[in-house]
């Protein structure tokens, strides 16, 4: 599956939506990876979560 920034995805095991923010190799050297952006709701105002996910650990959002 091909990603692209901008891309609102999940972990294939479940979780919020985030949005890709980057792709290119992070903390894991053998994978390409993505920068992911999300926010939690139930915080006022909203708080800005980020982090890194090897690319095959994700899946589209639906």
């Amino acid at each position: 599956m091909e990603f692209e920034k901008g891309d609102v995805v999940q972990l294939k095991s479940g979780g919020p939506k985030m949005t890709i923010s980057d792709i290119g190799k992070y903390n894991y050297a053998d994978y390409d990876s993505a920068n992911c952006d999300w926010f939690i709701a139930d915080k006022s105002p909203w708080k800005k979560e980020s982090a890194i996910f090897p690319l095959h650990s994700l899946k589209k959002a639906e």
